[in-house]
């Protein structure tokens, strides 16, 4: 009877692999590199729940200095990710041609895993990144963003209003240009 039941149950898992699979498809991937990536999920925060400016200064993988103050007065994309990140690796040629394309728009991205300046300025340099990023190895840029908008996932990228204001967070790989300059556009303060 026992036999029989367990063989009943080993059928019924043998005909829905896909189900089982599908359940943990959020964390595949990620092998030893400890990281989960995000879903592409967004949240947009009205303008009258949004807190205080973000306040973030750090070094760029060139050695200049980086203050998101810098940036008030028009809105901000900062980008979270890191050279080993697939995701981070198909969205970035995407974040590089929006970069160019928006005038009104700063970018910024923020490095905290890649194992040295090495890696990341390689990266940079072979998809053509001209905006700067702040390498800090610590995670600690991603605190100077309130909770619950801190960066979690690889990538994720925070959307500033012109007053330096949390106003968007994407968890996950943006997945088209079209998606972040609706994105921006809806964090605009006049917008």
């Amino acid at each position: 009877m026992r036999r029989a039941r367990r063989t009943a149950a080993l059928t019924a898992l043998a005909a829905t692999p896909l189900l089982l699979l599908s359940a943990c498809s959020g964390l595949s991937g990620t092998g030893d590199l400890q990281y989960v990536p995000g879903e592409g999920n967004i949240i947009e925060i009205a303008e009258e729940d949004r807190g205080e400016p973000v306040e973030l200064t750090g070094e760029s993988l060139q050695g200049e200095p980086v203050d998101l103050a810098a940036s008030r007065g028009e809105v901000t994309v900062v980008n979270v990710w890191w050279s080993g990140c697939a995701p981070c690796r198909a969205e970035m040629p995407m974040l590089v041609e929006a970069e160019a394309a928006m005038d009104d728009v700063t970018f910024v991205g923020i490095n905290t895993r890649d194992p040295g300046l090495g890696t990341a300025q390689a990266f940079e340099r072979e998809v053509g990144v001209t905006y700067p990023s702040i390498y800090d190895d610590t995670a600690a840029p991603l605190l100077a963003f309130p909770a619950p908008y801190q960066p979690q996932a690889m990538p994720s990228t925070v959307v500033l209003d012109e007053e330096g204001r949390v106003g968007a967070l994407v968890s996950g790989e943006i997945p088209s240009e079209l998606t972040l300059e609706q994105v921006v556009e809806g964090v605009r303060v006049d917008g």
